[in-house]
């Protein structure tokens, strides 16, 4: 409508025509909003991100995800072939060890030595191993001594057996495989430093070795995640939080780009007597992968998962709440859409709202270190304020109109508010997800150095000795001392027994 036309409407539609121009200018100044707050968020962030070109050093990564990848696939296959004739394969020579490296003897002697006849055996020679040792700077060598011993009267030898070993005939010992091992996964240390590290240290070892060690370790140590998992899934509370890492696109598809794949961890909480977490490496953030883990719906032989599950508002684990298990809100995320409102644009609304929020977490400090009884009841004089924030939320909800940056963060909690509740009437129920979320931060530093996964089955090993490092570490165990324990003694323990060398508080 043109200015010139308002002269000739009567009252009645000048005040329809004013009445549409004020609800066409609330649209338009709600547009605006919405805009600059988005636009307020992409300026703080401008900084955080920052893209790389694909440059020889990406590359070697890709080289040491495949040789583990592989290296891994062909150990498999190897110990399910049968045994072949001697001479009929050709076996690589293995360079000596430089002599000027330290050498430690460990000798390995039969516990009896003398023979079943009576006469005292003489010993006539012995088999030497040497292995490669490395303790944080300083690479040593392990003279494995195995003495010969025989019997004249009989015509016997006796010699101490082989000791078993993750790797089979395998050069490293088990603490440097923990230190490779913990190096990559949590110092952030890709292959092809570690390989300029160990260069400088007196011995190089090329980034396909280490790919293989790991890639072998990765698997053997596959047993132990499971009953680890296993453990997890007997807590009634869990957390749940996902995160993005880059894979490369399977084989037929790649063109050296990679698609976005997902590390889902899943852990304890921080009032449960079990600290663990585990984190499971998906191609994609489908809510399937969650309702696997969580064996949603049961099976026969494997009963569901019914418990509570602390979460954020991700479209992919509703369908979990429809099997049975009950959804914990994360009140640190309702929080969050509020700071930012008030971050960016100095909201009165976002001011004080997070006053409320404050309030509440106040009384969560107040009380975590008690016990669940004790927390239920401190958590009695945070119901009033939890109701007193939910009739202030719809009041200031009246106030703005739809589609605005306030509406979307008052709306996130009014739709939630009792998932983000539930824990006032729960003292085994934390207020938000920060617990898991804190133990997936690392990750988001990690993938920094690593920057992507070669494959699927190679995510899922990184994830399988992730979830062993940083068990360990919520235990306060030292990573490095319980990764070379597991390993020392995984080879020789029995299925039935591997529980026995999970990480434990206080172990």
């Amino acid at each position: 409508m043109i200015a010139d036309d308002l002269d000739t409407l009567d009252a009645q539609q000048l005040r329809d025509a004013l009445r549409a121009a004020r609800a066409d200018a609330a649209f338009k100044q709600a547009v605006i909003d919405k805009l600059t707050h988005e636009n307020a968020i992409l300026k703080r962030l401008k900084f955080a991100a920052q893209s790389e070109r694909f440059s020889a050093e990406q590359k070697s990564l890709l080289d040491e995800t495949l040789d583990s990848d592989l290296a891994a696939v062909a150990a498999e296959i190897e110990a399910l072939q049968p045994g072949r004739a001697a001479g009929e394969r050709h076996q690589p020579r293995r360079e000596k060890l430089p002599a000027h490296l330290p050498r430690r003897d460990v000798c390995h002697e039969p516990e009896n030595t003398t023979c079943g006849c009576g006469q005292a055996m003489q010993r006539i020679g012995e088999d030497v191993a040497e292995k490669l040792d490395y303790q944080p700077g300083v690479f040593t060598v392990e003279r494995h001594i195995r003495g010969k011993w025989v019997c004249k009267c009989c015509e016997r030898i006796v010699q101490a057996p082989v000791a078993p070993h993750i790797i089979d005939k395998g050069l490293p010992t088990t603490g440097l495989l923990a230190q490779v091992l913990v190096a990559k996964y949590l110092d952030h240390l890709p292959l092809y430093r570690q390989e300029a590290i160990f260069e400088r240290t007196g011995h190089a070892i090329s980034r396909s070795t280490l790919a293989q060690w790991v890639g072998e370790c990765g698997a053997q140590l596959q047993p132990l995640v499971d009953a680890l998992t296993a453990e997890l899934l007997r807590q009634p509370v869990l957390h749940a939080d996902e995160t993005p890492v880059a894979m490369l696109k399977p084989t037929g598809q790649r063109d050296g780009k990679t698609h976005r794949a997902y590390l889902w961890s899943y852990c304890s909480t921080q009032f449960s007597s079990l600290r663990a977490v585990v984190f499971d490496f998906a191609d994609s953030r489908g809510g399937q992968h969650a309702r696997d883990f969580l064996g949603l719906p049961g099976t026969p032989g494997k009963p569901a998962w019914q418990g509570k599950l602390v979460c954020d508002d991700f479209a992919g684990y509703k369908a979990c709440f429809e099997l049975g298990v009950i959804e914990a809100g994360c009140m640190a995320h309702a929080r969050r859409k509020f700071h930012e409102l008030w971050a960016n644009h100095g909201s009165q609304v976002g001011e004080q709202a997070l006053k409320f929020f404050g309030q509440l977490y106040e009384v969560e400090r107040t009380a975590a270190n008690a016990d669940s009884t004790i927390r239920l009841e401190a958590r009695k004089t945070a119901r009033p304020l939890a109701d007193a924030l939910h009739q202030w939320l719809r009041q200031q909800r009246q106030r703005v109109p739809d589609g605005s940056a306030t509406a979307r963060a008052i709306d996130y909690s009014l739709k939630r508010w009792a998932a983000l509740t539930r824990y006032l009437d729960d003292g085994d129920l934390p207020i938000d997800n920060n617990w898991v979320e804190n133990r997936i931060r690392p990750i988001a530093l990690g993938r920094q150095n690593w920057l992507f996964a070669g494959s699927l089955r190679a995510g899922k090993r990184a994830a399988a000795v992730m979830s062993l490092i940083h068990s360990a570490k919520l235990n306060g165990l030292d990573p490095y001392a319980y990764l070379r324990d597991a390993l020392e003694r995984l080879p020789t323990l029995p299925a039935s027994r591997v529980a026995e060398l999970l990480p434990r508080y206080g172990a």
